[in-house]
């Protein structure tokens, strides 16, 4: 079947979640630059979450450029990554609200690894039924990158309860790791 409409309806849940984060972002009750400060750490979470987003909305894209088709199984697959996705933006008011406390910061991680997870089965789903020799599979190899930042996601769950500043660290190195551009599916496409 098409890939259009599971791109259609990808890029709707991704839009929608993004817009339920922004409507998180309350204005204060004053006039004064003070009366943002309670705000700051609600508005980084926001930052950080929309980055993140912002990123599997790229890397999907890519993703869905490198394939000709996508079949049952891919549509569960999507939806098991548009699940994690929704997700974010609860984790990420909980994280705000509590000044990025311990139990956030530790399921704001277990949220982007769960996506992190679901990504990658998405892609070998994909792989698997456009082939070992097809445009994803060369492009997308051993997917070092994708490792790497399941592990780091780990790590940082578990320093979340030894120092949450730590973990979001580790969650802000991730988002700079996928925000390099990462063209090893433009590279494949063009070939």
């Amino acid at each position: 079947m098409s890939k259009g409409r599971m791109e259609a309806f990808s890029d709707g849940v991704i839009a929608i979640i993004i817009t339920i984060m922004v409507l998180e972002l309350r204005p204060p009750h004053g006039a004064e630059l003070s009366a943002l400060q309670p705000l700051i750490p609600i508005f980084l979470s926001y930052v950080l979450s929309f980055v993140y987003v912002g990123i599997y909305w790229n890397n999907h894209h890519h993703l869905l450029q490198a394939i000709k088709q996508v079949d049952g199984r891919a549509l569960w697959a999507n939806l098991h990554l548009l699940f994690w996705l929704s997700l974010i933006p609860f984790v990420t008011g909980w994280m705000g609200e509590n000044d990025f406390a311990a139990w956030p910061m530790a399921l704001y991680g277990a949220i982007l690894l769960g996506a992190a997870v679901a990504y990658f089965i998405l892609s070998q789903v994909l792989i698997a039924l456009h082939g070992a020799g097809s445009v994803l599979a060369t492009a997308v190899g051993g997917d070092r990158k994708g490792r790497l930042s399941l592990l780091i996601y780990l790590i940082a769950i578990a320093l979340a309860f030894v120092d949450p500043r730590l973990a979001g660290g580790l969650y802000i190195l991730v988002a700079v790791m996928w925000l390099i551009p990462d063209r090893r599916i433009e590279k494949n496409l063009n070939r």
